[in-house]
C-alpha cells in the first residue's frame, strides 16, 4: 500500500511538474519570440523528471513522519497539542473582527497571522503543563459522573526512572536489596540504547563499563523482589539522553536516580526529583565530630608538609597533620574539622 500511494503522488507530481513548467515554457518561447515547441518539450520533460524525483519529499515523507510522530506520542501531548489548536482558533476567530478594519492587504494579512501565533503559543503553552491539564481534567470527572482515576495517580508516584550512570555504578543492587526502595525501576529503551552502544564501544574500559551495566539489569530484573520494566515511551522533541529522562520524568510525575552532576542539577532547575546515590552513600556515612577520636590506617602522604592521607572502610578521607612520619602504621587521631564536598566527606585530624 506505501508504494501504491508513493508511485501515485510521483505520478501526479510529475503530470503537474511537467504541466507547470511546459505553460512556463510557453511563455519564455513568446518573450523571446523564438518557436515554442522546443521550450515546452524541455521544460515539461523537466518538469516531468522532478516531479517524479521530488513529489515524495513534500507529500508521502512528512505524511509518514508525522504519522510516526502521532504513533509514539504520548496521549497527554496529543491532547494538548489539539485542545491548543482550537483554543488559538477561538482567540484568532475573536479577534479577527477588529483586524478587518486595518487598511488592504492587512486585513487579509493579519487574521490569518493571528491565527497562526495565537495556534503556536497555545500548543506552546499547553504542551509544557500538560500535567496540570491532565490534573485539572482528572479533577473535573467526579461532576462529569467519571470516576476518580486513583490506580493511575498511584501508579505515577510509584516509578523511579534510572539513569545510565547510575545502572553502571552498580550499586542500586545492594540498595535494592535492603528494602529501602519501594517503588517500580523503570528503563526508557533509549537508556538501554545508549547502554548497549557503550557496551559495543571500541574502547575496552568503555566496553566493561557498558556489559557491567548489563549485567546489573539482569540482576535487578531476576534476582531482585523489586520489579524492573522496560518502556517505549519516548520524547521526539529532544535528542540526548539526560534531556529525555528529564522530559519524559515529567511527563510522569516520577523521581530520577542518576550518579550524574550535570543531569542533577538540570533536573532539579526544572522541578524534577532525583534520587542521587552518591548522597546517599555520604548521607549514611558515620558522622564525627570536632574532638572525637578515631582510627585510621596512614597510606600515603598529603598535599601539605607532614600531612598523612588514610580512609575510612566506607572511603571518606583522613587528612592526619603530622601524620606522614606513620605512613603504613594504624594511629589514633582527634578530628579536627569536618568538611562536606561534592567528591564526598573529607575529616581532618591531628595526632594526641
Amino acid at each position: 500500500m506505501g508504494l501504491s500511494i508513493d508511485f501515485f503522488f510521483r505520478l501526479l507530481g510529475a503530470v503537474l511538474g511537467g504541466i507547470v513548467l511546459a505553460i512556463l515554457g510557453r511563455s519564455l518561447a513568446d518573450l523571446f519570440g523564438d518557436e515554442p515547441a522546443i521550450y515546452v518539450i524541455v521544460l515539461g520533460l523537466v518538469g516531468v523528471l522532478a516531479g517524479l524525483i521530488l513529489t515524495p519529499i513534500f507529500t508521502t515523507r512528512p505524511i509518514r513522519k508525522i504519522r510516526r510522530q502521532l504513533v509514539s506520542m504520548p496521549p497527554e501531548r496529543l491532547g494538548a497539542i489539539v485542545i491548543g489548536i482550537f483554543m488559538g482558533l477561538i482567540a484568532a476567530a475573536l479577534i479577527s473582527f477588529p483586524l478587518s478594519f486595518l487598511p488592504p492587504p492587512f486585513q487579509q494579512i493579519a487574521p490569518l497571522g493571528a491565527a497562526v501565533v495565537f495556534c503556536y503559543l497555545s500548543v506552546v503553552i499547553l504542551s509544557l503543563r500538560q500535567q496540570d491539564l491532565r490534573n485539572f481534567f482528572g479533577s473535573m470527572r467526579p461532576f462529569l459522573g467519571g470516576a476518580v482515576p486513583v490506580r493511575e495517580e498511584v501508579s505515577e508516584v510509584d516509578y523511579v526512572l534510572l539513569d545510565t550512570s547510575v545502572i553502571i555504578d552498580g550499586r542500586i543492587t545492594d540498595i535494592s536489596k535492603t528494602g529501602f526502595i519501594r517503588a517500580t525501576l523503570l528503563v526508557p529503551n533509549f537508556v538501554l540504547t545508549e547502554l548497549q552502544h557503550i557496551a559495543d564501544s571500541a574502547e575496552s574500559l568503555r566496553r566493561n563499563r557498558g556489559r557491567r551495566g548489563l549485567e546489573v539489569l539482569g540482576i535487578l530484573q531476576q534476582e531482585l523482589p523489586i520489579p524492573l520494566k522496560f518502556t517505549d515511551m519516548d520524547v521526539s522533541e529532544v535528542r540526548d539522553v539526560d534531556s529525555k529522562l528529564v522530559a519524559l520524568a515529567r511527563e510522569l510525575s516520577c523521581p530520577i536516580m542518576t550518579n550524574d552532576y550535570n543531569l542533577n542539577r538540570v533536573a532539579e532547575l526544572q522541578g524534577v526529583s532525583v534520587l542521587n546515590i552518591n548522597d546517599l552513600a555520604n548521607a549514611v556515612k558515620a558522622a564525627y565530630l570536632p574532638g572525637e577520636e578515631l582510627t585510621v590506617k596512614i597510606i600515603q602522604e598529603g598535599k601539605e608538609y607532614g600531612q598523612g592521607v588514610g580512609y575510612l572502610d566506607d572511603g571518606t578521607m583522613i587528612v592526619v597533620e603530622d601524620g606522614e612520619k606513620h605512613i603504613e602504621r594504624t594511629v589514633k587521631a582527634t578530628v579536627t574539622k569536618v568538611l562536606q564536598t561534592t567528591a564526598g566527606r573529607m575529616i581532618f585530624a591531628r595526632l594526641p
